[in-house]
């Protein structure tokens, strides 16, 4: 969806209200593909500055179903994000890349919603995702999931120096 700023732009002090839909119904990164649950639409303010400066605020709602870290089970991750933004539209596209103003959501007069809501919630998205804080995970050997029940598998650690011995000793034992 796009938002044609152009009302906005000509007029100083001028303030527009817009409500927007996030039209995708997943949200892709390099680690996965996670399905959106929930999304409201996104309220949106911007108000002219002066000498075509607009200043932007931004409030998105929706939930993502990412997998856990540890065992993989599926957990809901709620985000209600508020962003502020302030850009120049006198300033070209070359001048933003310049000034290193990673601004790909706009272009001439008009602002992608979906690039800036994604932007957000990758910005937002937090380094690990846990079902709970005490998740035991999932066995390394049989893949059991360690919150639902134990399994059999042999968990000692060893040296991995001592490797080589504990083979002799198997060998020995037959």
């Amino acid at each position: 969806m796009q938002i044609n700023l152009s009302e906005v732009i000509s007029s100083e002090g001028k303030v527009m209200q817009v409500e927007a839909v996030y039209e995708p119904e997943t949200f892709q990164t390099a680690a996965g593909e996670y399905p959106i649950f929930d999304k409201k639409p996104i309220y949106f303010e911007f108000v002219n500055l002066g000498e075509k400066k607009i200043s932007m605020k931004a409030v998105i709602e929706l939930a993502l179903i990412i997998p856990c870290d540890r065992c993989l089970e599926d957990v809901r991750k709620d985000f209600h994000i508020e962003a502020e933004r302030e850009f120049n539209m006198n300033e070209t596209e070359a001048q933003r890349i310049e000034a290193l103003d990673e601004m790909n959501f706009i272009s001439g007069s008009n602002l992608d919603v979906d690039s800036f809501v994604y932007g957000e919630i990758l910005l937002n998205l937090p380094m690990k995702i846990l079902c709970s804080e005490d998740c035991k995970g999932i066995c390394n050997r049989c893949g059991t999931n360690l919150n639902h029940g134990t399994c059999d598998c042999d968990t000692r650690s060893l040296d991995p120096r001592m490797a080589k011995i504990l083979d002799v000793f198997k060998n020995s034992n037959k």
